[in-house]
Protein backbone atom coordinates (compact mmCIF):
# COMPACT_ATOMS: atom_id res chain seq x y z
CA UNK A 1 0.00 0.00 0.00
CA UNK A 2 1.41 3.28 -1.14
CA UNK A 3 2.76 5.89 1.57
CA UNK A 4 0.55 8.44 2.15
CA UNK A 5 1.83 10.40 5.33
CA UNK A 6 4.96 11.41 7.59
CA UNK A 7 4.52 12.09 10.81
CA UNK A 8 7.51 13.83 12.64
CA UNK A 9 8.55 13.61 16.35
CA UNK A 10 9.35 17.23 17.40
CA UNK A 11 12.41 17.66 19.83
CA UNK A 12 15.71 16.22 18.74
CA UNK A 13 13.68 15.70 15.03
CA UNK A 14 12.04 19.21 13.99
CA UNK A 15 14.35 20.60 16.07
CA UNK A 16 18.01 20.51 16.92
CA UNK A 17 20.00 19.85 20.27
CA UNK A 18 19.03 21.65 23.45
CA UNK A 19 19.84 25.21 22.97
CA UNK A 20 23.08 25.84 25.30
CA UNK A 21 22.30 29.06 26.47
CA UNK A 22 18.79 28.26 27.51
CA UNK A 23 20.23 25.21 29.45
CA UNK A 24 22.69 27.71 31.18
CA UNK A 25 20.41 30.31 32.34
CA UNK A 26 18.20 26.98 33.92
CA UNK A 27 21.70 26.33 35.64
CA UNK A 28 22.10 29.90 36.56
CA UNK A 29 18.70 30.40 38.03
CA UNK A 30 18.31 27.29 40.26
CA UNK A 31 22.44 27.45 40.90
CA UNK A 32 22.39 23.55 40.68
CA UNK A 33 25.48 21.85 38.69
CA UNK A 34 24.54 20.21 35.48
CA UNK A 35 24.59 16.67 37.64
CA UNK A 36 22.78 17.64 40.22
CA UNK A 37 20.02 19.19 37.73
CA UNK A 38 19.77 16.33 35.49
CA UNK A 39 17.51 14.50 37.67
CA UNK A 40 15.42 16.88 39.05
CA UNK A 41 14.72 17.97 35.18
CA UNK A 42 13.97 14.63 34.35
CA UNK A 43 11.75 13.00 37.23
CA UNK A 44 8.23 14.68 36.14
CA UNK A 45 8.75 15.04 32.88
CA UNK A 46 6.63 12.79 31.45
CA UNK A 47 3.84 13.86 33.68
CA UNK A 48 4.54 17.31 32.66
CA UNK A 49 4.25 15.62 28.30
CA UNK A 50 1.10 13.94 29.88
CA UNK A 51 -0.92 16.42 31.08
CA UNK A 52 -0.80 15.71 34.50
CA UNK A 53 1.75 18.80 35.48
CA UNK A 54 1.55 22.43 34.15
CA UNK A 55 4.57 24.34 33.60
CA UNK A 56 4.55 26.45 36.35
CA UNK A 57 3.67 22.97 38.66
CA UNK A 58 6.72 21.25 37.15
CA UNK A 59 9.13 23.68 37.73
CA UNK A 60 7.57 24.05 41.48
CA UNK A 61 7.81 20.91 41.96
CA UNK A 62 11.35 21.09 41.01
CA UNK A 63 12.23 24.00 43.15
CA UNK A 64 10.40 22.34 45.92
CA UNK A 65 12.20 18.77 45.56
CA UNK A 66 15.78 20.51 45.14
CA UNK A 67 15.37 22.45 48.19
CA UNK A 68 15.38 25.25 46.57
CA UNK A 69 14.09 29.15 47.73
CA UNK A 70 13.20 30.92 44.51
CA UNK A 71 10.30 33.89 44.03
CA UNK A 72 7.31 33.26 41.56
CA UNK A 73 9.35 35.61 39.24
CA UNK A 74 12.08 33.44 38.92
CA UNK A 75 9.85 30.32 38.43
CA UNK A 76 8.30 32.11 35.25
CA UNK A 77 11.95 32.51 34.11
CA UNK A 78 12.74 28.91 34.76
CA UNK A 79 9.15 28.57 32.34
CA UNK A 80 10.85 30.35 29.62
CA UNK A 81 13.91 29.50 29.45
CA UNK A 82 12.33 25.65 29.18
CA UNK A 83 10.65 26.73 26.54
CA UNK A 84 13.02 28.73 24.53
CA UNK A 85 16.05 25.37 25.46
CA UNK A 86 13.34 23.12 23.22
CA UNK A 87 13.31 26.22 20.21
CA UNK A 88 16.46 25.38 17.87
CA UNK A 89 15.70 24.56 14.28
CA UNK A 90 16.21 21.64 11.92
CA UNK A 91 15.88 23.47 8.80
CA UNK A 92 16.88 20.68 6.39
CA UNK A 93 13.71 18.50 7.81
CA UNK A 94 12.02 21.68 8.14
CA UNK A 95 12.13 22.03 4.55
CA UNK A 96 11.71 18.52 3.59
CA UNK A 97 8.35 18.31 4.94
CA UNK A 98 7.54 21.33 2.57
CA UNK A 99 8.91 19.10 0.00
CA UNK A 100 6.74 16.40 1.33
CA UNK A 101 3.54 18.48 1.16
CA UNK A 102 3.85 19.49 -2.64
CA UNK A 103 4.00 15.86 -3.80
CA UNK A 104 0.81 15.42 -2.33
CA UNK A 105 1.63 13.92 1.48
CA UNK A 106 0.10 14.51 4.58
CA UNK A 107 2.23 15.48 6.91
CA UNK A 108 1.91 15.55 11.17
CA UNK A 109 3.63 16.36 13.85
CA UNK A 110 3.61 13.85 17.16
CA UNK A 111 5.07 15.17 20.63
CA UNK A 112 5.53 14.76 23.86
CA UNK A 113 5.07 18.05 24.98
CA UNK A 114 4.09 20.13 28.12
CA UNK A 115 1.44 23.26 28.04
CA UNK A 116 3.81 26.03 28.46
CA UNK A 117 6.76 24.66 25.73
CA UNK A 118 3.80 24.45 23.28
CA UNK A 119 2.52 28.02 23.76
CA UNK A 120 5.65 29.47 23.35
CA UNK A 121 6.56 27.19 20.12
CA UNK A 122 3.58 27.90 17.90
CA UNK A 123 4.00 31.47 18.81
CA UNK A 124 7.27 31.30 17.62
CA UNK A 125 7.45 28.89 15.04
CA UNK A 126 5.25 29.64 12.32
CA UNK A 127 6.26 26.81 9.85
CA UNK A 128 4.41 24.35 12.87
CA UNK A 129 0.83 25.51 10.95
CA UNK A 130 1.97 24.00 7.69
CA UNK A 131 1.47 20.83 9.23
CA UNK A 132 -1.99 18.91 8.60
CA UNK A 133 -2.28 17.60 11.77
CA UNK A 134 -0.77 18.50 15.00
CA UNK A 135 -0.99 16.24 18.38
CA UNK A 136 0.51 17.19 21.28
CA UNK A 137 0.60 14.99 24.09
CA UNK A 138 -0.38 17.54 27.28
CA UNK A 139 -3.54 18.19 25.36
CA UNK A 140 -4.54 14.16 25.16
CA UNK A 141 -3.20 13.25 28.63
CA UNK A 142 -1.53 11.02 26.84
CA UNK A 143 2.07 10.34 25.43
CA UNK A 144 4.38 8.45 23.46
CA UNK A 145 5.07 5.13 23.89
CA UNK A 146 1.03 4.25 24.69
CA UNK A 147 -0.42 2.79 21.32
CA UNK A 148 -3.30 5.16 21.88
CA UNK A 149 -1.58 8.37 20.83
CA UNK A 150 -0.40 6.86 17.31
CA UNK A 151 -4.11 5.39 16.85
CA UNK A 152 -5.08 8.81 17.71
CA UNK A 153 -2.90 10.57 15.13
CA UNK A 154 -3.63 8.12 12.63
CA UNK A 155 -7.42 8.79 13.21
CA UNK A 156 -6.49 12.40 12.60
CA UNK A 157 -5.22 11.81 9.47
CA UNK A 158 -7.47 8.77 8.18
CA UNK A 159 -4.35 6.86 7.02
CA UNK A 160 -3.76 3.57 7.68
CA UNK A 161 -0.96 2.30 9.68
CA UNK A 162 1.06 0.64 6.80
CA UNK A 163 0.42 4.37 4.54
CA UNK A 164 2.56 6.24 7.10
CA UNK A 165 5.82 6.93 7.78
CA UNK A 166 6.67 8.15 11.47
CA UNK A 167 9.84 9.58 12.48
CA UNK A 168 11.50 9.85 16.40
CA UNK A 169 14.46 9.98 18.05
CA UNK A 170 13.77 7.09 20.63
CA UNK A 171 13.95 4.02 19.54
CA UNK A 172 10.66 2.72 22.40
CA UNK A 173 8.59 5.37 20.25
CA UNK A 174 9.68 3.82 17.00
CA UNK A 175 9.15 0.08 18.18
CA UNK A 176 5.56 1.07 19.63
CA UNK A 177 4.89 2.65 15.96
CA UNK A 178 6.25 -0.69 14.34
CA UNK A 179 4.08 -2.27 16.62
CA UNK A 180 0.89 -1.08 15.46
CA UNK A 181 2.32 -1.69 12.03
CA UNK A 182 3.47 1.78 11.17
CA UNK A 183 6.37 2.13 8.92
CA UNK A 184 9.19 3.98 11.65
CA UNK A 185 12.64 4.96 11.49
CA UNK A 186 14.74 6.28 14.38
CA UNK A 187 16.29 10.10 13.44
CA UNK A 188 19.71 10.99 14.37
CA UNK A 189 20.99 13.03 11.62
CA UNK A 190 19.79 13.81 7.92
CA UNK A 191 22.68 11.55 6.75
CA UNK A 192 21.26 8.82 8.09
CA UNK A 193 17.70 9.18 7.54
CA UNK A 194 18.47 9.30 3.67
CA UNK A 195 20.65 5.89 4.05
CA UNK A 196 17.56 3.99 5.86
CA UNK A 197 14.91 5.38 3.34
CA UNK A 198 17.02 3.87 0.99
CA UNK A 199 17.73 0.62 2.74
CA UNK A 200 13.81 0.23 3.54
CA UNK A 201 12.98 1.43 -0.06
CA UNK A 202 11.06 4.08 1.02
CA UNK A 203 13.24 6.38 -1.69
CA UNK A 204 10.83 4.45 -4.36
CA UNK A 205 7.86 6.15 -2.21
CA UNK A 206 9.68 9.20 -1.18
CA UNK A 207 11.91 12.54 -2.67
CA UNK A 208 14.80 12.07 -0.31
CA UNK A 209 15.91 14.84 2.09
Amino acid sequence: MALRAVVFDYGMVLTGEQAPTAYAELLRITGLTREAFEPYYWADRLAYDEGKLTGVEFWQKIVRDAGLNLPAAEISELNLWDARMWSTENHDLIAWQLVLKQRGLLTGILSNMGDYVHDHLVKTHAWIQRFDVKVWSYQLLLAKPDPAIYLYTLKALGTRPEETLFLDDKLENVQAARALGMKSLVYSTMEQLRADLVATGLDAELPLP
